[in-house]
């Protein structure tokens, strides 16, 4: 701890954003705020998040992995075979862990880790260590009018009503009226921030002053915006030279065959409008701690939950997706109806619209890898991870070294001098199972550690070098990370030794952790007749 005291703690997390969308990262989106904090602080290249949005979210607020927390898919309740899709008690929060410390706690913005959204239940932010709670406690939605809104417990949908409200600014500032809240009433206390953006997540929903400000930026299309992002990504320190660039996802058109491509850029520049926003919403945040005096002292991290999506719309059957009133609303304010779906007579944007920006630009905000949100190949799980904290020593550097989010509590333990509890609510808690970064993040020597993946059916680890990884039903790949972060080359035939050392040591953590294998939560869906388990 600096100056024996306590740092404040700002978590800030995107939703669905690919790895080299901020500028900071290769983007050309203008993001001058993170792009700010990332230079001046810490930018890991080898951070990893695992690969869905409410895993992501529970391994990051427990140090658990996400199997261990009830999360292991999204937050359906598939028991008594399956997993619940809560919080369970054998996992301890980093809100629950700052407040036993003394720090006050918020949470601004998504949830996504209770199977009840409606009613309030034992994973509740609000009773699961979070003095004050302003979001959505859905996996995502309208930007205008959010449904699962909810202020602590009361529904708070009607304050969407207001004219110009939009989610990302309301989630801002939510969080500024608590940082300058703690300023002026207990200016010597510690807070934990924890402020979770549903951008840019779908759907496109921006406004049309912000939309603007990229007419022009992605003319040029998503194959030479690839082979300049990568350029970036090297000149930025984040890629090392001579990485190669995957080739375009074989399932989509070269730029210059792409059909309606007014209609394509039209949905990468609402995207870049929601992140831009976001940003701006982040400036705010960070203004208030400097105004304050809090941000000298502040360990902030940005992150994404995952890769970018490629997710279509609807998803599944057009009319039960318009009947999922947890992320869907019923109507606009007005009453008209939504659009719903990816159609060049759908412009995204307005609140009447339901659209996702697509496969292909999702292959550009994963440059230089393959896949997207759902995979455990590099493109799913790859995050961009800036940590800033002058008064922690934490200066300019880029750290290479390997890390994913089980080591954030960990990391913010040590910093805080917060205990771990060995015992919690009457229940005893997973001991945690990631490690602290913050010697890396000084520019210490670390030794690699070894890293697991599981999401439906999709499975990884990586330990030093080497990566193996499989998509569900398919063989092992093994792919030397270090020089082929792309994973391009398969070199499983000639190491079958390592082929066969981390398979084991992949089913010994799987069995450990508690992963559901993927076959049997199929059959469960499939007797039940639930539908898509991964829907």
């Amino acid at each position: 701890m600096a100056s024996g005291l306590r740092p404040h703690v700002v978590l800030v997390v995107a939703d669905d954003m690919g790895y080299s969308d901020l500028g900071c990262y290769g983007g050309e989106v203008a993001t001058p705020t993170l792009d700010r904090l990332g230079r001046a602080g810490v930018r890991l290249s080898r951070f990893y998040n695992t690969a869905r949005c409410s895993p992501s979210r529970a391994s990051l607020l427990t140090g658990l992995h996400p199997h261990q927390t009830g999360l292991g898919i999204l937050t359906n309740d598939d028991r008594p075979q399956g997993y619940p899709g809560s919080l369970n008690r054998r996992c301890v929060t980093l809100a629950e862990m700052l407040r036993q410390a003394g720090y006050a706690t918020c949470l601004s913005g998504k949830w996504h880790l209770a199977s009840e959204v409606w009613t309030p239940s034992d994973a509740w932010p609000t009773r699961r260590g979070f003095d004050r709670f302003f979001g959505t406690l859905s996996g995502c939605g309208s930007f205008y009018r959010p449904t699962t809104l909810m202020r602590m417990e009361d529904n708070a949908e009607r304050e969407a009503a207001a004219p110009g409200f939009f989610y990302t600014d309301a989630i801002t500032r939510e969080a500024e009226a608590f940082v300058r809240a703690q300023g002026s009433r207990e200016p010597g206390r510690p807070f934990f921030l924890y402020t979770a953006y549903t951008a840019p997540h779908w759907p496109l929903h921006a406004l049309p002053d912000d939309i603007a400000r990229y007419r022009g930026v992605f003319d040029a299309g998503w194959d030479e915006l690839r082979e300049t992002r990568l350029r970036r990504l090297v000149a930025e320190g984040i890629m090392p030279a001579g990485t190669t660039l995957s080739d375009r996802d074989p399932g989509q058109p070269a730029w210059g065959d792409a059909p309606h491509p007014a209609w394509q850029l039209a949905r990468m520049q609402a995207y870049a409008a929601q992140i831009d926003r976001m940003d701006r919403g982040i400036g705010r945040i960070v203004a208030a701690l400097a105004e304050t005096g809090a941000l000298e002292n502040t360990l902030f991290l940005f992150l994404s939950d995952n890769g970018a999506s490629a997710e279509p719309l609807p998803i599944g059957d057009g009319e039960s997706f318009r009947r999922r009133r947890g992320i869907v609303p019923p109507a606009t304010w007005s009453g008209a109806p939504l659009r719903i779906g990816n159609s060049p007579d759908i412009e995204p944007g307005p609140e009447d619209t339901y659209a996702s920006y697509g496969r292909a630009w999702a292959n550009l905000s994963n440059t230089p890898f393959r896949f997207y949100k759902r995979w455990v190949h590099e493109g799913g799980i790859s995050t961009p991870l800036i940590v800033h904290w002058p008064a922690g020593g934490l200066g300019p550097r880029i750290v290479d070294d390997a890390f994913q989010l089980i080591d954030v509590v960990p990391t913010v333990l040590e910093a805080t001098g917060a205990e771990y509890p060995a015992s919690y609510a009457s229940h005893d808690p997973l001991p945690l199972e990631g490690r602290s970064m913050l010697p890396a993040l000084r520019g210490e020597r670390v030794e690699p550690g070894t890293l697991y993946w599981e999401h439906i059916g999709n499975t990884a680890i990586r330990r030093g070098r080497f990566k193996l990884v499989r998509e569900h039903g398919q063989p092992w790949e093994l792919y030397d990370i270090d020089t082929d972060r792309a994973e391009l080359a398969n070199v499983a035939a000639s190491h079958p030794d390592v082929v066969a050392e981390l398979a084991t040591a992949w089913q010994a953590w799987a069995i450990r952790v508690g992963v559901i294998p993927w076959e049997r939560v199929q059959e469960i869906y499939r007797r039940e007749g639930k539908g898509d388990p991964a829907a």
